[in-house]
């Protein structure tokens, strides 16, 4: 199974090797056929502590490094 690849924007980067991403989504309801916009915080990995709060990230899903942390910072996007 192929491992999930999600892109966002860096919220937060307080906590060492840790950032926290909110990635938004937009998906069609089933029965009221209106868009809706969902959004859901992930940490991800920082090794090196180079991505800065207002960073565009792509992160993909990994080994567990802690209790919350299940994935890592692939790439910085340009904004």
């Amino acid at each position: 199974m192929p491992k999930k690849i999600l892109t966002g924007v860096v919220i937060s980067d307080k906590p060492n090797k840790t950032i926290t991403v909110i990635v938004e989504r937009k998906y069609s309801h089933p029965l009221l056929k209106k868009v809706v916009k969902v959004k859901k915080k992930y940490n991800a990995h920082d090794e090196n502590n180079k991505f800065k709060k207002g960073d565009k990230v792509s992160i993909i899903e990994s080994k567990p490094f802690s209790k919350n942390k299940r994935f890592q910072v692939m790439e910085n996007l340009k904004q």
